[in-house]
């Protein structure tokens, strides 16, 4: 078709095509199939629903591309054919178009989390948006639409991406919740400029939403930056009928809020999910006739510019008891209390209670240690630190868990007075009572250590100013005989980077792999808490020694817990063998914490006793 899409788009109002995997879903699809491996499976049948759009006057198709990165693609098994089906998307697209409508490479999130909020960098993300824009351009493309993305940092990846193979037009879009804020807690008000700064040339939202809350988040886009909207939303929630899903936003509704769309500033505008040609036709009656609105300025530009950094931590000294003596260079003395099974926890509070009594420092408490029904490491902290009145290191663990999950729960935690937490990743749960259980992991913990950082700058995870920073002491866990000793040093830098203030290591058993530890963890400068477990039995020693993942016990302790006889004698021989291990650690970190304490704290309080 004549002249660029940025002319194009500066002459009229450009409406683009609706959902392909809707269409597909439509035409006997299985939703567990991978959509984009048709461009090569059953090109004809991506041709047919292109085609479709093409006679409902769409004037931009989009390839079925969307997924078609390497990430995504590996989970079905076909990662050796992102080229092939990129190339084939587009082509397909671009045979169907003709010269009647734009073709538009559709790339989308990669499905994992980047940094700082998962493992991978933001160099490697963009290599993966780059091997995936390199092969769409191939294909012939005339643009970019960048869509459904949450994260601002994992858009700009994809943005920087096309621009390193081709300078053709970029829309980029987020995905927002009813409230206007993408998933991740930005708001328009920040993503929209930002797109702008990245080199976005049409900002725009598209998935998620239906057309009503859409309308208000262009809204809040057309007063904070001058660039073109895009909109795309969905034709309203889904529901499930009959055991399928259903959009149930009528095509005549759709295009009401077109025409809204476009008195706010949008030059495109289609469907997402739920959307079908009968929708895109209906849209492109009401926007046909639509005068070209006079250029808006950009009222806005100046906000995002003048968005506030964050504020500076809370000192860290001033964050709880554990956190002042720390910062003082005191050795600390922490004590591991595991959270009961069913909600009665009498007697753990009561051991809490003897603990102070004895000095301890802090309680440190264990999230989900174990399978079955155990109260939270957040509730058991609270009860903990409210009835027994001494700290706790609430430990929190991403499994299981969503970003805004945790950072919901952190909030609720430090409102109910909780400061010192050790982030983890989390173990995948053991069997224990039920026949499946399952781990999920969003984050990592060096993600979570950003995300409380940010908290303690006063910072959501959307980047808004919250009314008053937290004030966490920000503890992580480190393994001194991890097997790949680089790779678990590597990850401690990043966790400090992040705001780590001190580490807590794994039972430590042996002492040559601590020492070689220890001579390179000692330039992160933080505190380092050794974990000493005090063996119970010959069979405890051999669970540790061989199931629990990270530690390793010398095989001369696991033979003098062999040779220790009854129980009495096996706990004894235990305590023996971890006072020895304290006093050996002693002069290289700044406090101990005592595992296996739960039922039996007199015989462990005798490892204390070795170091004082």
């Amino acid at each position: 078709m004549p002249g660029s899409f940025l002319r194009e788009l500066d002459a009229r109002v450009l409406v683009c095509d609706g959902a392909m995997g809707t269409m597909l879903y439509a035409k006997g699809v299985f939703v567990n199939r991978c959509f984009e491996s048709l461009n090569l499976a059953q090109p004809d049948l991506v041709a047919e629903v292109h085609l479709e759009y093409v006679r409902a006057g769409a004037d931009v198709l989009e390839a079925n591309t969307f997924g078609a990165n390497r990430v995504k693609l590996a989970s079905f098994g076909l990662s050796d054919k992102v080229r092939a089906i990129n190339v084939a998307g587009a082509r397909i697209a671009r045979h169907a178009a003709r010269e009647r409508c734009f073709v538009a490479g559709a790339i989308g999130p990669l499905g994992i989390r980047i940094e700082p909020w998962g493992k991978t960098g933001v160099d490697e993300a963009t290599e993966f948006f780059r091997e995936q824009a390199s092969a769409l351009l191939e294909g012939g493309v005339d643009l970019f639409v960048l869509e459904t993305f949450r994260d601002l940092k994992e858009m700009g990846a994809a943005i920087a991406a096309v621009r390193a193979v081709c300078d053709l037009p970029i829309v980029a879009q987020m995905t927002i919740e009813d409230h206007g804020d993408t998933l991740d807690g930005t708001p328009p008000e920040k993503f929209g400029p930002e797109l702008a700064r990245l080199g976005a040339q049409v900002v725009g939202v598209n998935c998620s939403v239906g057309p009503a809350p859409m309308l208000e988040t262009i809204e809040r886009l057309a007063a904070t930056t001058d660039v073109p909207l895009s909109a795309q939303p969905n034709a309203g929630k889904p529901r499930q009928i009959e055991g399928r899903t259903i959009y149930l936003s009528s095509p005549e509704y759709v295009a009401s809020y077109a025409r809204r769309f476009i008195a706010n500033g949008v030059r495109l505008v289609g469907g997402c999910c739920g959307t079908t040609p009968e929708h895109i036709r209906q849209v492109k009656l009401a926007v046909g006739a639509a005068a070209l609105k006079p250029a808006r300025p950009a009222s806005g530009a100046s906000r995002a510019e003048a968005a506030e950094p964050g504020v500076e931590p809370v000192p860290r000294d001033e964050k709880s008891r554990l956190a002042h003596v720390m910062a003082r260079g005191t050795f600390v003395h922490l004590v591991q209390l595991d959270p009961p099974r069913g909600y009665d926890a009498a007697a753990v509070l009561e051991e809490a209670r003897t603990l102070k009594i004895q000095g301890v420092d802090a309680i440190n408490v264990p999230d989900g240690p174990l399978s079955g029904a155990r109260m939270s490491a957040l509730s058991l902290a609270v009860l903990i630190e409210q009835q027994a009145g001494i700290e706790t290191v609430m430990h929190y663990a991403c499994r299981d868990r969503s970003l805004l999950g945790m950072q919901a729960d952190l909030l609720g935690a430090h409102a109910m007075g909780v400061r010192n937490v050790l982030l983890v990743t989390g173990d995948p749960p053991r069997r224990g009572d039920y026949a499946f259980p399952s781990g999920l992991h969003e984050v990592d913990s060096i993600g979570l250590t950003n995300v409380v950082g940010r908290l303690n700058r006063g910072l959501d995870l959307g980047g808004e100013r919250l009314e008053r920073q937290t004030a966490y002491h920000i503890g992580v866990a480190v393994n001194p005989t991890a097997l790949d000793l680089d790779e678990e040093l590597r990850r401690m830098a990043y966790k400090v980077e992040a705001g780590a203030e001190f580490a807590v290591t794994t039972p430590v058993f042996d002492l040559r792999a601590f020492d070689h530890f220890m001579d390179r963890a000692e330039r992160f400068g933080i505190p380092i808490v050794a974990g000493i477990w005090p063996f119970d039995s010959a069979l405890n020693a051999e669970f540790m020694a061989n199931e629990v993942p990270g530690v390793s016990v010398p095989e001369a302790l696991l033979r003098r817990m062999a040779r220790a006889g009854n129980k009495a004698a096996a706990l004894d021989e235990g305590v023996a063998i971890a006072r020895e291990i304290a006093v050996a650690v002693r002069p290289r970190v700044q406090g101990l914490q005592l595992g296996n304490a739960s039922g039996r704290l007199a015989q462990v309080l005798q490892v204390f006793d070795a170091v004082t």
